[in-house]
């Protein structure tokens, strides 16, 4: 179990949670290492090497957790934070079963980040700048970041399982931003996935171009269109929309509170048969893909959309007993800090068979939504409001101006039954995903995507 913590303490631990009675108990021990660098301005800067351990305990009972963790993996310290978690029950014993070790298969790290020499990364830096620099004068300030971490866990709980995982993620990230004439805008640009520094040998310098092409495109930007219209969506980072408007509603614990407008509708005709929709925390290598979720079950493929009607929700352990059904997996948490709660890893559009120049070709007039910089989604009602980050009109079939101050305004069943074309040029991105007060890594993708009608707010008089 990574070393963190062994089969005969995790018994004690777990002995000791119990000793009050409850249902099921558990102990989830992690260590984390990171590495951050930052260069603004072409000066290296923001150079920052953590590290920390901890555990969290917790004891369900009826409806209600009772939790508690503590910094640092000392033995009499896990025993005492297991008997805080056990103080507020009055009831007999409960026995936990023996404990039984299961492997999980970590995803293989081919070069490990953190035996790369801290000034290997400085050049990786330093490269980003110049070819983003290598743009274009215009291209006025620039700031690249390069994140490093590993996360070794290790879950044990009263059912018997005991189990771990080895997490490494890497990721660089670019900001430009372009100036003329008093106009200045920005491009942004990731690159990460669950993988070593194997990740940023082939060619990283591109996201830098990407983000400055971004900056530079927008300089020549016309005020956005207003009214009802087809919208193409970007491949990639396009698919935060699908996550924000459909995944989030998918959650059991929304469901179960009755905070979703998807409440009901298993089994139910939500989008055209040509759409298929999967939550995937096996896809290798993908950012949001895990050996195993933060309660030690394996993680899997779980088709949420099969040809248009809704299959299943995403559940964890809790939310699955509620429901009678098996966990999918979906148990995730930020920390040692923090309890489990239902969470997206990678969740996409599956490729369809349209290209994009196709969808783009059929339409007189429209709008090409490339890439989003945020939204708000009520997943109680579905109404939805996102800002586009890159955007252009389509005119007689062609992508032609590049627009600023677009919002794309709608409702989740609406946009997702609107979708009419699934694009075959599917592709994954990263993104940090915050529900409940807690962050976790997350997969998004698809290829483009043609909605029917929405509603793009523009600036345009």
């Amino acid at each position: 179990m990574s070393g963190l913590i062994d089969q005969a303490l995790a018994e004690r631990v777990l002995a000791r949670a119990l000793a009050n009675g409850g249902r099921f108990a558990e102990v989830f021990a992690e260590r984390r290492q990171g590495q951050t660098l930052a260069i603004d301005e072409r000066r290296i800067e923001s150079v920052q090497a953590g590290a920390e351990e901890g555990a969290g305990v917790r004891v369900v009972d009826g409806a209600t957790t009772y939790f508690a963790h503590v910094d640092g993996l000392d033995p009499a310290e896990l025993e005492r934070a297991a008997g805080e978690a056990a103080g507020a029950l009055r009831a007999e014993r409960t026995e936990p079963r023996p404990l039984q070790a299961r492997d999980a298969v970590s995803l293989p790290i081919e070069r490990r980040p953190e035996d790369v020499p801290a000034k290997r990364k400085a050049e990786l830096l330093r490269e980003l700048d110049e070819r983003a620099r290598g743009r274009g004068g215009e291209i006025a300030q620039l700031n690249a970041s390069y994140a490093e971490a590993r996360r070794e866990v290790a879950v044990a709980n009263s059912d018997g399982l005991f189990t771990g995982d080895d997490r490494t993620r890497v990721r660089i990230g670019v900001q430009a931003v372009a100036r003329r004439d008093g106009t200045v805008e920005t491009g942004a640009e990731t690159l990460g996935a669950h993988r070593g520094f194997e990740l940023l040998e082939d060619d990283p310098g591109q996201i830098a171009e990407q983000a400055a092409r971004k900056a530079l495109t927008l300089l020549d930007a016309v005020p956005a269109p207003s009214g009802s219209m087809p919208v193409v969506v970007g491949g990639g980072f396009g698919g935060v929309l699908f996550h924000e408007m459909t995944g989030h509603g998918l959650e059991a614990d929304h469901i179960q509170k009755g905070a979703s407008v998807y409440v009901g509708k298993l089994g139910e005709r939500v989008a055209e048969p040509l759409l298929n929709a999967y939550d995937d925390g096996r896809l290798p290598g993908e950012w949001g893909s895990d050996a195993i979720d933060d309660e030690g079950q394996p993680t899997q493929k779980t088709k949420v959309i099969e040809d248009g009607r809704l299959t299943s929700y995403l559940y964890d352990r809790l939310t699955a007993e509620r429901d009678g059904v098996a966990s999918t997996g979906n148990g995730r948490r930020e920390s040692f800090r923090h309890l489990p709660i239902p969470r997206m890893t990678n969740t996409y559009i599956a490729p369809g068979d349209a290209t994009p120049e196709a969808m783009i070709a059929d339409l007189d007039r429209g709008f090409y939504a490339v890439s989003f910089g945020g939204g708000q989604v009520d997943p109680a009602t579905g109404d939805f409001v996102f800002g586009v980050s890159e955007g252009y009109l389509i005119e007689n079939g062609e992508v032609t101006s590049p627009c600023r101050g677009a919002t794309l305004i709608g409702n989740c069943l609406e946009a997702l039954a609107a979708i009419d074309a699934v694009g075959d040029d599917f592709f994954m991105k990263t993104g940090i995903c915050g529900k409940g007060g807690q962050k976790v890594p997350v997969g998004t993708g698809q290829g483009h995507v043609r909605v029917r009608a929405m509603t793009v707010g523009g600036t345009e008089r």
